[in-house]
């Protein structure tokens, strides 16, 4: 929301230098969310003085009170020495506007890594479903993989969102065939929260198919395709993903390729242009014939991912315990 803002109204920077009460109130909020979010992850539902990690035997409540109070701190009596940094790193400089990367990622990861955490403390997951096969049991690797899968998928979609109405229309087909699926598996709770994102994605489409009336930008991108990463993962069809969203895990892929031959190649490209829905166009394509193409992709790879979704694993189906990871210590997925 803060970067969709800044590209649309700009910033002073001489006002951030200055950042008057209402900026640093936002951002103390800010912090305050993301201490409510640890708090709510870590902690007893009766108290936040419980042990934030049991190994570690340091009250909850101390843990807390730093993390707030140290950011807040600095941000009320920091003066401008604190507010230069805030913009020499937070923010683009000169004429591009908007987040800088650094803000960005910050955020993806810093999101990524509550949910993680949440999905392995609470929910107590820590293995992957494997389709035809069984379970495969990955331990505290399912952590940097949740964190992963968040970032790329909420990444995957905001590079596909380039022209009128291809994101949306993706996420469409995305969200209704998780619904479909989790529906199918008796998931009606989660298979209404998929049937419902999708009908509202489908209203925004409306007005955003050629010529766009209203444009998605980070604030819908990033944040539909994080969602869209979690239901994967809380229904366990983690291998599904890529099937159900293909077109976005094309363009991701186009755009790496596009930057690694770039850089080890002296420059030469790859496609004419990145993400690939851009070197459609540069081949005259014309912006609604790639997406409606693209759509139809999305439809056949989405109904492939169903079918893959309903396989039903051999009756001796294990889990399987990486060698370096060790026995089991949580039960599988309560989910399947």
């Amino acid at each position: 929301i803060v970067d969709d803002y800044i590209n649309i109204v700009g910033i002073d920077e001489q006002k951030i230098r200055e950042m008057s009460p209402t900026m640093k109130l936002f951002f103390a909020l800010g912090i305050l969310a993301i201490t409510a979010g640890i708090v709510f992850i870590f902690s007893s539902p009766l108290s936040i003085y419980s042990d934030i990690v049991l190994y570690l035997g340091v009250p909850g409540f101390l843990i807390i009170a730093a993390i707030v109070l140290v950011p807040l701190f600095l941000l009320f009596f920091g003066g401008r020495p604190v507010n230069d940094i805030f913009l020499r790193f937070f923010m683009n400089q000169g004429a591009r506007k908007g987040l800088a990367v650094l803000p960005k990622i910050s955020s993806l990861l810093l999101i990524g890594l509550l949910g993680a955490l949440w999905f392995y403390f609470k929910l107590e997951r820590d293995s992957i479903h494997i389709p035809y096969f069984g379970f495969l049991y990955i331990g505290w690797l399912y952590i940097p993989l949740f964190v992963f899968i968040i970032v790329a998928t909420a990444n995957a979609v905001n590079v596909t969102d380039g022209l009128d109405g291809l994101a949306g229309g993706l996420l469409v087909i995305a969200f209704a065939s998780f619904g479909l699926l989790a529906y199918l598996k008796g998931l009606y709770i989660l298979s209404g929260f998929c049937a419902v994102t999708a009908g509202a994605i489908a209203a925004f489409l409306w007005h955003n198919v050629p010529p766009a009336l209203f444009y998605m930008g980070d604030t819908g991108a990033l944040a539909l395709g994080g969602a869209l990463g979690v239901i994967a993962l809380l229904m366990d069809q983690l291998l599904v993903l890529p099937l159900v969203g293909f077109v976005f895990v094309v363009e991701m892929l186009s755009v790496i390729i596009q930057l690694t031959s770039k850089k080890f190649r002296g420059g030469k490209k790859v496609f004419k242009a990145a993400p690939i829905h851009h070197h459609f166009e540069a081949l005259e394509w014309g912006e609604s014939k790639v997406t409606m193409r693209l759509w139809i992709i999305g439809v056949f790879f989405a109904f492939l991912g169903i079918i893959v979704g309903l396989a039903h694993d051999p009756a001796s189906a294990n889990i399987m315990v990486l060698p370096f990871i060790g026995n089991t210590t949580h039960a599988a997925s309560p989910l399947l």
